[in-house]
């Protein structure tokens, strides 16, 4: 599901600002059926302080693909429903791998930052294997 009007990157694309009535005419429906989505929980609207629904740029982007998966494709709102969390699931799992891989890139640059400056360079901090467990007793030889 991506932003047809602005980049989803944008914060715009966040903002819950589009009354009901433009938010229904640019997802190509009829504002009532915004209103059983969001009692459905398909899509989640923000509230004015008047108490009017606000959508986002990317509350419209998903009803547009609501709409799709019910006409289209034939899938039951219960099942659009499973799509859209599962497909959000993915969404929250792919950014954490990408944070967490950015984390593991900063780690290994730190560890070759600390290599260098390391007293034996060359040499791992941290042993990680170990090359002998044979225990040397040295004893003077008796003078006879």
């Amino acid at each position: 599901m991506s932003g047809d009007f602005i980049g989803t990157d944008d914060p715009a694309y966040e903002a819950k600002v589009l009354m009901i009535s433009v938010a229904a005419r640019m997802a190509g429906m009829h504002p009532q059926t915004l209103r059983q989505y969001d009692r459905l929980g398909l899509v989640q609207a923000g509230r004015a302080a008047g108490g009017g629904r606000r959508y986002s740029v990317r509350d419209v982007v998903l009803l547009r693909e609501v709409q799709r998966l019910s006409q289209d494709e034939g899938v039951n709102l219960a099942g659009v429903k499973r799509i859209i969390g599962l497909e959000r699931l993915l969404e929250e799992a792919q950014q954490r791998i990408s944070r967490l891989e950015a984390e593991l890139d900063a780690a290994y640059r730190r560890v070759a930052e600390l290599e260098s400056l390391a007293r034996f360079p060359g040499r791992d901090l941290v042993p990680t294997t170990r090359t002998s467990t044979a225990l040397v007793v040295w004893r003077p030889r008796r003078d006879r």
